[in-house]
């Protein structure tokens, strides 16, 4: 069975149990064409399943308005630590910070004041900002995590005053017109899908109603295909690969949405949440980086893949379904995303011979000993790094950067450290003779803090 008759069994399979009226796949990665599956019935006359259908995608949402509030923060328009007030005009909990908003640990209650589910009427921009009056801090700030669809309404229209537009607007010009994700619409086409309510006890499927969610857009309004939403995933996992020229966000910014801030389960840490994205990791440094999205009638699971052998970069799937209870789908996306680099590995690429080290890092090169463990400075990639000598394989090294115009001392921009700087001491002719790094220092002997190599008498 080839690679991709395994993709598609594994998705034909959950449609069947599951019981999935309409499933559309896609999955991205940089060393192949697009991959794209569906099986199914629109539930549209005129327009019958395919791979430009429109699906909800609910609470994927939020990842998009995380990236505008990071695009903000990049461009000097607020801090991540700013209290909400301080850009917003609240009349309650404008202590709340841009970061605990993110990270869904500011204490909001789950959703926007009143019955929104019940009466299928959601507030306006304006609406939604006022009844924060009337709304709850269910927790004190940075408690443990609360997921608040609130929280995010309100970033969104953070983000819509900040730029001068409405979050739909911000969005289409920010991120959709540049990512070229051309089949991402606030509004459903004419080629949307209908979602379900399959019965439990019966084959029945009766249509959910579709609701605007107006002022909470920014939490969960967007329609999109598994197309656009599996390039999303992907460039949450790989933005250098994807936004190379960094139209959207630089790599770095995303690296730090992808830091976990807070567990969300106390007691099983199997999952967290970092600044919009939810963090689920899969063993031996592997990381599925992304979000689920659920509202009346679909699901939406959509995920990039960062790690592990056999990935080829890029690697990013969206699963999205016309039912609102067949939570398989939520599984489904990560197995797609395992299930690609096991039968179908990126190619593995020759080593080819560099360049050497410069002149003035030559003689860091080798082993060095700190705090009675050994060290191993090497030349890689164009950059100075440090392994430990017993680190696991799979663990990525420290990489090091020099200050500009101070050759001796390096700023440690990733790995073990990140952040601390590594000084250099040299003697006379030059050679690197002792190195401090996050203040302890590194000797070419095995030392002990006094000073007195191991090995004497």
């Amino acid at each position: 069975m080839t690679a991709q008759e395994r993709l598609e069994r594994a998705v034909r399979r959950v449609q069947a149990d599951a019981r999935v009226p309409a499933l559309s796949v896609a999955l991205h990665r940089a060393d192949r064409s697009l991959w794209t599956c569906t099986v199914g019935d629109s539930g549209n006359p005129g327009h019958p399943l395919d791979a430009d259908s429109r699906f909800r995608i609910g609470s994927v949402t939020k990842t998009f308005t995380a990236v505008l509030v990071m695009q903000a923060r990049d461009d000097g328009l607020l801090d991540l630590d700013d209290p909400i007030a301080q850009h917003l005009d609240v009349p309650a909990h404008g202590t709340a910070t841009i970061r605990r908003l993110l990270s869904h640990t500011a204490g909001f209650q789950r959703e926007p004041y009143g019955d929104v589910w019940d009466v299928l009427v959601a507030p306006d921009d304006a609406a939604l900002l006022a009844d924060l009056a009337r709304a709850e801090r269910v927790l004190p700030n940075n408690r443990r995590y609360h997921y608040s669809n609130l929280g995010l309404a309100v970033l969104g229209q953070l983000v819509a005053k900040l730029r001068g537009g409405t979050w739909a607007s911000v969005l289409h010009e920010q991120i959709l017109e540049p990512l070229g994700l051309t089949s991402t619409t606030v509004e459903p086409t004419g080629d949307a899908v209908v979602g379900y309510l399959v019965d439990t006890y019966s084959d029945a499927a009766r249509p959910e109603p579709q609701l605007d969610m107006g002022g909470a857009s920014p939490a969960a309004q967007i329609w999109s295909t598994a197309a656009d939403m599996a390039r999303w995933a992907a460039f949450l996992a790989s933005p250098e690969i994807v936004d190379p020229g960094a139209l959207v966000l630089a790599p770095e910014t995303v690296d730090e949405m992808r830091w976990p801030q807070t567990t969300t389960d106390e007691t099983l840490w199997s999952g967290g949440f970092g600044l919009g994205l939810i963090l689920a990791p899969q063993g031996k440094r592997i990381m599925h980086v992304g979000h689920d999205g659920a509202m009346p009638g679909f699901l939406a699971g959509v995920y990039g893949r960062r790690g592990g052998e056999g990935n080829p970069g890029a690697l990013g799937a969206a699963v999205l379904a016309s039912s609102g209870t067949a939570t398989e789908i939520n599984e489904l996306v990560h197995e797609l995303l395992g299930l690609a680099v096991e039968a179908d590995p990126a190619d593995i690429r020759p080593w080819t011979p560099g360049r050497a080290a410069p002149e003035a890092y030559r003689s860091v090169l080798g082993p060095w000993w700190s705090e009675g463990f050994a060290h191993v400075f090497s030349w890689h990639d164009g950059t100075l790094q440090s392994r430990g000598a017993d680190a696991p394989a799979d663990r990525p090294p420290s990489i090091f950067r020099p200050l500009p115009d101070q050759p001796d001392l390096l700023r440690t921009v990733s790995g073990r450290e990140a952040g601390e700087l590594l000084r250099l001491t040299r003697d006379a002719d030059g050679t690197v003779v002792r190195m401090h790094w996050a203040t302890y220092r590194f000797t070419r002997v095995q030392e002990t803090f006094d000073g007195i190599p191991v090995s004497t008498g």
